[in-house]
């Protein structure tokens, strides 16, 4: 059973960046597509961006979003998928969540955009943009 636990949130100004990071243990994290969400306060939880187990394939929110924000990426070395995000803005806070799944196969995008196709969860960390 793979776990995850996210790190890296924090507080920052509009136009600022920030690295989240989520580290797995317990299983074949190398092996699990990854994605992150995000809540905000009061709203329900969206998807933020999606990599496969290899990184050969990567999906984002809506354009309007985050895509040219924020970018995925993993290094299965360390057992870690980071987002990198840029140019942040207020509407991006909230706490951000990890989620794996054991899937392998490419799927389509609303394979990736579900919560409902990942097994693991971390914990969350927060991210603060002040305007």
């Amino acid at each position: 059973q793979v776990h995850v636990v996210e790190s890296g949130g924090g507080w920052v100004q509009t136009g600022g960046s920030l690295r989240l990071s989520c580290v797995g243990s317990g299983g074949f994290f190398f092996s699990h597509a990854v994605a992150w969400f995000r809540q905000a306060p009061g709203s329900e939880r969206e998807f933020v961006a999606a990599i496969n187990w290899d990184g050969g394939n990567t999906h984002y929110a809506d354009a309007d979003s985050v895509k040219g924000r924020f970018t995925i990426s993993r290094r299965n070395a360390k057992n870690t998928v980071y987002l990198q995000m840029n140019s942040l803005k207020p509407d991006d806070t909230g706490v951000y969540y990890c989620a794996a799944s054991p899937q392998q196969a490419i799927k389509g995008d609303e394979y990736y955009r579900a919560g409902t196709s990942y097994s693991a969860w971390g914990r969350g960390t927060q991210v603060t943009v002040s305007s």
